[in-house]
């Protein structure tokens, strides 16, 4: 909880990366509060009771948000959607604004890989933001199974993040009110 809350003012894209393990560690967790507090909340020994208090009521809170937004089994929930949203709101402000040029040069030498992407994701086609975070996490669930990961899709991956890191340090400074100044 504390660290979800450094990581969305510090990096957004590491945010949502670590927002989407916790939805899919409470899945695994059968969204079973008492589950969580053994297998998660209790490891941490290091915690007063208090800060484990309000662990468990944060994973509480993100238990009920699942279920009333159904998304027990797959999907995200809304709080993670908006900051897709809002990530790729800011990306076509970025791609609008000729102050940027560096910025659009990243995305367009990052565009041919999520096209590729896009075209293998089948049905369910994502927005260019949601394409690359996707690919990342897929990579990274890859590596937390153990599984052997191509090095044409390391060398895809690099670059999803090299784009994901420059929109992740416009969005701090956007957020900071930083971003469209004049100065």
């Amino acid at each position: 909880m504390i660290t979800a809350s450094v990581k969305k003012k510090e990096n957004i894209a590491e945010y949502l990366l670590y927002m989407w393990q916790i939805e899919d560690l409470i899945r695994a967790n059968e969204l079973d509060i008492d589950k969580i507090q053994e297998r998660i909340i209790d490891q941490y020994k290091d915690l007063s009771e208090i800060q484990r208090k309000e662990m468990r009521d944060w994973y509480e809170s993100l238990i009920d948000m699942m279920r009333r937004e159904d998304v027990q089994k797959k999907g995200h929930l809304q709080i993670n959607k908006n900051v897709i949203i809002a990530l790729e709101d800011l990306h076509r402000h970025l791609l609008a604004d000729t102050k940027f040029a560096s910025y659009s040069a990243q995305f367009y030498h990052t565009l041919p890989i999520i096209v590729e992407l896009r075209a293998k994701s089948g049905e369910e086609k994502s927005g260019e933001i949601e394409t690359c975070f996707n690919a990342l996490y897929g990579v990274l669930l890859l590596r937390l199974q153990g599984k052997e990961i191509s090095e044409e899709t390391k060398q895809g991956i690099a670059q999803i993040s090299k784009f994901l890191a420059v929109l992740s340090m416009y969005y701090k400074k956007d957020y900071n009110n930083e971003l469209f100044t004049d100065n």
